[in-house]
């Protein structure tokens, strides 16, 4: 076993008694790292979510297509805007300058 897995994974695991209970406190080690990462990952989505605009340069098409690929992450990841909230996101994603010129 020393051989096959890494030296600090080793000496998280070096005292146990079987093969058994090293395999548990492996798991156990790797799935709250696993679940640390969704965590990140699900908080760094969030945030793309509330930060997100539309580049000035994109076209329409080319921003509701990505908003929709974020959507669709976050809404795998549990969390769900109902279809107000998402106009209005999409609304004030537009840049200022979209406003100034189709806002009349």
């Amino acid at each position: 076993m020393q051989c096959a897995i890494h030296p600090d994974e080793y000496s998280r695991v070096s005292m146990c008694i079987s093969m058994k209970e090293m395999w548990g406190k492996l798991k156990l080690i790797y799935k709250g790292t696993s679940e640390v990462k969704e965590t990140k990952a699900n908080n760094l989505l969030v945030h793309e979510y509330e930060m997100f605009k539309m580049n000035p340069i994109e076209a329409i098409s080319e921003m509701f297509a990505q908003f929709s690929k974020m959507i669709n992450s976050l809404k795998s990841l549990g969390k769900n805007y109902t279809d107000s909230e998402l106009v209005r996101k999409i609304l004030r994603s537009f840049p200022s300058v979209w406003h100034t010129i189709h806002g009349h």
